[in-house]
């Protein structure tokens, strides 16, 4: 090679680039560190999210042939801190009870209130969420089988009820086709829970003035809507609706009307003062009589009594203890042993007296009135009421499923402590997020970590 050709050579070779090597070598491995640490951190976002969410969703849902030992429980608690919604995983499946009340975990921000449902054979709480006031037996109802919910839906400007499957977690709306209605409100079943009675609002001249009231009867699977009727606001129509097969009685004004379920009338009578249509129980067992729920004004006692639902005439005394010391009873529906089992509304002892044009309705059982509400089986020929549950203070009104009660059993209930299901999701998600973000922060100082144990290993290794 020619002294020539050398030179050319290396003022070609200075001419190149220099490659670094180690820079580049370090980078490369910078960044392969880099998605590894991602993928380690999305491994382990994965697995935290499964393995909080994947209890919540492996569980199948209950058929309704497993309430077969549906019971009442003897007692009701507040729902846990993030117990499970009623349209989470695992389904609940058939209920026994629903309640709620201004107790502070049943009530909100922003006026949203939250209804408590307890399973049909355990203790297992759900919770139902609803904007606006809500009592459960007025404007909440459970089916007579305890699968479904029924609530308003709670669009002014798009009036309807909703119905919640419990079995399934899937919510049916039934849109009110009631003209210029701008609240529809369920009032009660039919015998066979094929069936919603539902109270709509319309005004009659402007919104805020007065108001119509129109009573309907809607079928739950084709949403055919029959309407049973419509009376001014002041009547009250629908504060009181009982069901038997085929029938009907609710009470407007001083009246109650028997209809069948296509709105046809079959009869109607006075009611003499101090006297209310009892429940959705109202109906005996045989359909052949209805039940009166009396006040005696001097004693403050509550007492039934039962009438041909013809006349509105005592057909025979039921033989049933008296009901003291309470703002109102209404009565949930007949255990196997002849005893009626009523929602007895205990008074707040600071609550203020309604006001005079209000004294003569239907007993107020609002939270305003209402400390606490109990469940008492009147028997025949006893002393005494017996309590069959209680509930805390500011839980003010109770529904009980049909089924439960014709069931005749009562349980000892243990209800949850703790925290629910929703509380250890949103706990582990905020762990992992904080995990996430505490690693993507310091990856920098992770990798300069690990590059210092990587050269301390490589001088250990070469001295």
């Amino acid at each position: 090679m020619t002294a020539r050709l050398r030179d050319a050579l290396r003022s070609t070779a200075e001419d190149v680039p220099a490659y670094q090597v180690y820079e580049r070598a370090l980078a490369t491995a910078r960044r392969d560190r880099r998605r590894r640490l991602a993928a380690a951190t999305g491994a382990l976002l994965v697995l935290v999210v499964a393995g909080v969410a994947l209890p919540l969703t492996r569980t199948q849902a209950p058929e309704p042939a497993a309430t077969a030992d549906a019971a009442l429980p003897d007692r009701i608690a507040l729902p846990p801190i993030g117990t499970l919604h009623v349209t989470d995983r695992p389904r609940l499946g058939p209920a026994s009870v629903i309640f709620d009340g201004p107790a502070p975990r049943l009530h909100g921000w922003n006026d949203v209130n939250t209804v408590g449902v307890v399973d049909a054979d355990s203790d297992s709480y759900r919770i139902m969420r609803m904007g606006g006031e809500s009592l459960a037996g007025e404007s909440v109802h459970l089916s007579p089988d305890g699968r479904h919910l029924a609530r308003p839906h709670g669009d002014q400007d798009d009036p309807g009820v909703d119905v919640v499957d419990l079995v399934t977690g899937r919510t049916r709306r039934l849109t009110s086709p009631v003209d210029r209605s701008v609240w529809s409100s369920p009032v009660g079943w039919s015998a066979d829970g094929l069936s919603l009675v539902v109270r709509d609002d319309v005004p009659v001249a402007f919104e805020g003035a007065t108001y119509t009231t129109v009573l309907s009867a809607v079928t739950v699977a084709d949403r055919r809507w029959t309407r049973l009727a419509a009376t001014a606001e002041e009547a009250h129509v629908g504060a009181v609706v009982a069901a038997a097969p085929g029938r009907l009685a609710y009470q407007y004004g001083r009246t109650v009307a028997v209809t069948d379920l296509d709105g046809r009338e079959q009869s109607s009578f006075a009611l003499p003062a101090e006297t209310w249509l009892a429940g959705k129980g109202a109906w005996r067992p045989d359909g052949a009589a209805l039940t009166l729920a009396t006040r005696r004004p001097e004693t403050d006692e509550w007492t039934l009594r039962q009438v041909d639902p013809t006349t509105g005439r005592d057909v025979g005394p039921l033989r049933l203890p008296a009901v003291s010391g309470v703002v109102a009873i209404r009565l949930l529906g007949w255990a196997p042993d002849g005893s009626a089992l009523v929602a007895a509304y205990e008074p707040d002892p600071l609550a203020p007296d309604p006001p005079l044009e209000e004294q003569t309705n239907p007993p107020a059982t609002s939270d305003q009135q209402v400390r606490t509400v109990r469940v008492l089986a009147l028997t025949p020929d006893a002393t005494a009421p017996r309590t069959v549950l209680t509930a805390p203070d500011q839980v003010v009104a109770v529904d009980v499923a049909d089924q439960v009660i014709r069931g005749g059993r009562i349980r000892e209930a243990r209800p949850p402590g703790g925290v629910g299901g929703r509380f250890w999701l949103w706990s582990g998600l905020l762990t992992a997020l904080v995990t996430v973000g505490v690693l993507y922060a310091g990856r920098q100082r992770i990798a300069l970590w690990r590059d210092d144990r990587r050269v301390r290993r490589a001088r250990r290794s070469g001295g």
